[in-house]
């Protein structure tokens, strides 16, 4: 996720509200797991389009659950994340992937990536005034002919006309849009997007 204030970061502005909020929320996966409920839907998606062996940017990772999965898949996965209990997490978890503490709107890897891939309606948390350079980061770190993969939901405080507004400034342009991680179609009144952008040529 991205830096701001308490005010600002939606992800932030919880833990400040209830510091063990990061922990109950690896728990909370971790019993996902444990009761085998599927945590891998977007990775498939992101495995579906990509070569085996591809690298591939998690950002705002938090447990690692998608990257890891696509780790295990035979990708080569870079993990980005705010919170440094959610990174720990996802080193234990997950180790086939390298994990990191970052800030996404300060993103700055020597990597080139063929997915950038954020889901887990990360976009919805990050300080609004962050939004268009992290989507301008992302599209400085994609590989020629790579794909920014943006899943979130509706009613949590950005509007889908918002975000293609923002970025289209960042210089990214839809190639797919659906409406769930599933492959249905994205209409209008859908109640989540799942977007993939490529970089204005």
């Amino acid at each position: 996720m991205s830096s701001g204030t308490a005010q600002d970061n939606l992800w932030l502005r919880q833990i400040a509200e209830n510091p063990g909020h990061s922990r109950w929320y690896i728990q909370r996966f971790r019993d996902m797991a444990a009761r085998g409920d599927d945590l891998a839907g977007e990775a498939r998606l992101i495995d579906a389009t990509v070569p085996r062996g591809s690298k591939i940017l998690d950002a705002g990772c938090g447990t690692g659950r998608v990257g890891g999965h696509l780790a295990a898949a035979g990708h080569e996965v870079t993990g980005v994340d705010l919170d440094p209990e959610l990174i720990a997490a996802a080193r234990t978890d997950h180790p086939g992937a390298t994990w990191h503490v970052g800030d996404l709107a300060a993103l700055d890897r020597p990597d080139r990536y063929d997915v950038i891939v954020c889901a887990g309606n990360v976009m919805t948390f990050l300080a609004p005034s962050t939004r268009t350079e992290v989507l301008r980061r992302f599209a400085a770190h994609l590989a020629d002919g790579g794909r920014a993969v943006i899943g979130f939901g509706a009613g949590r405080g950005y509007e889908f006309h918002d975000f293609f507004e923002d970025a289209a400034a960042a210089g990214l342009l839809p190639e797919v849009l659906l409406s769930t991680w599933d492959l249905r179609p994205f209409r209008p009144g859908a109640d989540f997007l799942v977007a993939l952008l490529g970089r204005d040529r």
